[in-house]
């Protein structure tokens, strides 16, 4: 595991080493053990390491036998044993025993095929010096990111956004279309980030580039949901057991430490139970629980731990996180909406004081219809057949009832049709809410856009029955973009590498197989649920789902009140120009009647602490006023910082 970055002159321009070195350690984190560079004409590769496997001579780049091709790379190829035979018998030189050394030789038999063949987690850079071309590549499901951007005639990227934020050339100019999106589905786009022309190379997708070309990009995989009805429940079930397996087994490949993390549901327990029965020593587990009873899933995860002889470490997270604020800002690298960053953080910690690799269940509500989104749709598919002036008259209806007043939001998503009802329930301000959310000219800014035009072209491109298409388009959007997103920042914080086998493609690939009646019969993940029959305890298997939620309401509501207005209602705050100030009173003053609008305060947060740390360039954004004043962000002509 290693945090990547590079610069490729496009135009003749040169690259310094010191430049690679400055991008290099803003991502120390995520490789703590080492550092290594290559410099050539008009092309620099850098990287940090995270020593995993081949402790002693796994160092990088990686070059092929004549040194012309070169590779830095982050992630874990996990059969990278069998290509490593493959390519010796094919005549190649292994000068070491890491997984990275295979991508040069790999490349030099199938050109960009090679992704092709790895099964893993996985972004990297690699330069082939004779054809003068380099090429970045990012695994098929997103588990590991990649940034780059076009500035001032050279091509540059790295695993963060703050890498390229070393290059004083880099425009902050705020992405308005992105923020758009943030503020309706938790994250930014795909494609973007929050910065204006700083984009993200999308899950399997590669990037070519050379001098006097410009970066073109393409999809390399995409999963396909193609039930096979011949099929019987029994062959499905047994069919997922041993790709279970086989993909832990796989997952547990490392010369350093490894647990899980356990939080007592299906997904993670499962995980838990395959590396118990796989495993010659005691698996390691990690869990984090709430002093809120409501919230806190201890006691399941400690059965689990106590059925498999797990050596156990959990821990109570209370509301006393301000000190962890800054930190997430900055490791998060973007605003991101979903305050489960913070347990996320916080069980990242705990584990890496014990181990360097964890593995987690994340994947499983995608595989196989985990989510109460899919069963709400299930029940609500009736409402295709109201007729549009019933839904007009609803509509109507809907206008008459004030925002805040219980039946508003039921009766605007009940006038809606397919696909904007079932986005609506993900929605976290509608267009109408945005616009008494900003001001008006933020609004102008951001309202030019629609925030669900991806994801109605994901849901068209799938096609077939309507749940494998919800479970298209969350593998596609949801999963890499929030859930995947957030394990990667917060556990590498920490230097903690998290490997996730249910999201080994084969396993993905096979799930998309089963027919979306078989995951419906029984509730939520039928499939998976008899496959963990007989190995993981009925009661766990059984009991209603519980989402990774925190009690951040409650604490909004009591000892983090006063931050919450401090931060939002801040000079810093006020002077970009971008809120409401009275709408966003309003939510203050909802939700301290109790009503749940956790996810609209912590974005709001979020987007602040972002706005300090990295457009402001303060250190500390939770411990006083800083005497730097704030960056307007919107100038009289509506422009960017």
């Amino acid at each position: 595991m290693c945090g990547i970055a590079g610069i490729l002159s496009l135009q003749g321009r040169p690259v310094w080493p010191e430049e690679l070195r400055a991008m290099c350690a803003a991502l120390v984190h995520r490789g703590p053990d080492d550092e290594g560079y290559y410099l050539g004409d008009g092309v620099g590769l850098g990287m940090r390491r995270l020593s995993i496997i081949d402790l002693e001579t796994g160092r990088q780049p990686v070059r092929n036998e004549d040194g012309s091709i070169v590779a830095v790379f982050n992630g874990e190829i996990y059969n990278f044993a069998t290509l490593r035979a493959d390519l010796e018998r094919r005549g190649h030189v292994f000068r070491s025993a890491t997984d990275t050394e295979v991508i040069v030789h790999l490349y030099e038999e199938r050109g960009e095929g090679c992704v092709e063949e790895m099964r893993g987690m996985f972004a990297f850079a690699l330069w082939d010096a004779p054809r003068r071309r380099l090429l970045l590549a990012r695994d098929r499901l997103g588990i590991k990111p990649l940034y780059y951007a076009e500035s001032g005639g050279r091509l540059l990227f790295g695993s963060e956004l703050k890498a390229l934020l070393q290059l004083p050339e880099l425009p902050r100019d705020l992405n308005w279309r992105a923020v758009g999106h943030l503020f309706t589905s938790l994250s930014t786009p795909a494609a973007e980030s929050i910065l204006q022309g700083v984009r993200k190379l999308e899950p399997a997708h590669l990037l070519t580039a050379s001098p006097g070309r410009a970066p073109r990009t393409k999809r390399y995989w995409e999963v396909t949901f193609a039930p096979e009805r011949g099929r019987s429940m029994e062959d499905f079930v047994d069919g997922l057991r041993e790709r279970i397996e086989e993909a832990v087994r796989l997952h547990l490949a490392s010369d350093v430490p490894l647990g899980a993390f356990l939080s007592g549901g299906l997904d993670s327990s499962s995980v838990v139970a395959t590396m118990a029965r796989v495993s010659s020593t005691p698996v390691r587990t990690f869990s984090i629980g709430f002093l809120e009873g409501e919230y806190d899933e201890l006691r399941h995860a400690r059965r689990v731990a106590e059925q498999f002889g797990t050596e156990h470490h959990d821990l109570i997270l209370e509301a006393d996180v301000l000190e962890i604020l800054d930190d997430l800002a900055w490791h998060l690298d973007e605003p991101f909406g979903d305050p489960s960053a913070i347990p996320t953080y916080m069980v990242s910690k705990l584990a890496s004081e014990h181990v360097t690799v964890a593995l987690s269940g994340d994947g499983g509500d995608e595989l196989f219809a985990g989510y109460d989104k899919y069963r709400v749709e299930a029940r609500e598919r009736g409402l295709e057949s109201l007729p549009r002036p019933a839904r007009a008259a609803v509509k109507a209806l809907a206008a008459c009832v004030p925002e805040g007043v219980k039946g508003h939001n039921l009766l605007n998503h009940v006038a809606l049709a397919w696909p904007d009802r079932y986005l609506d329930a993900s929605t976290l301000f509608t267009r109408a809410k945005q616009r008494k959310l900003f001001s008006p000219e933020a609004f102008a800014l951001v309202s030019g856009h629609d925030p669900w035009k991806e994801a109605k072209e994901l849901l068209a491109r799938a096609g077939g029955h309507w749940l494998s298409a919800l479970q298209h388009l969350d593998l596609n959007a949801y999963l890499p973009l929030d859930i995947l997103t957030k394990v990667d920042r917060m556990s590498m914080a920490h230097s903690l590498e998290v490997r996730v086998p249910l999201l080994d493609h084969k396993v993905v690939e096979f799930a998309a197989t089963v027919p979306p009646e078989l995951n419906l019969r029984f509730g939520a993940k039928s499939i998976l649920k008899q496959a963990m029959r007989g190995i993981l305890p009925d009661a766990i298997i059984d009991r209603p789902k519980h989402g990774f939620a925190i009690p951040l309401g409650s604490w909004f509501r009591g000892r983090l009140s006063g931050f919450v207005r401090d931060l939002l209602f801040s000079d810093s705050s006020r002077q970009r120009g971008i809120f409401d100030e009275a709408y966003v009173e309003r939510l203050l003053r909802w939700h301290g009647r109790g009503r749940n609008l956790d996810f609209e305060l912590w974005t709001l947060i979020s987007f602040e602490l972002w706005c300090r740390r990295v457009l402001d360039g303060r250190r500390q954004v939770t411990q006083g006023t800083s005497q730097r004043s704030a960056v307007p962000l919107l100038s009289a002509a509506g422009a960017g910082v």
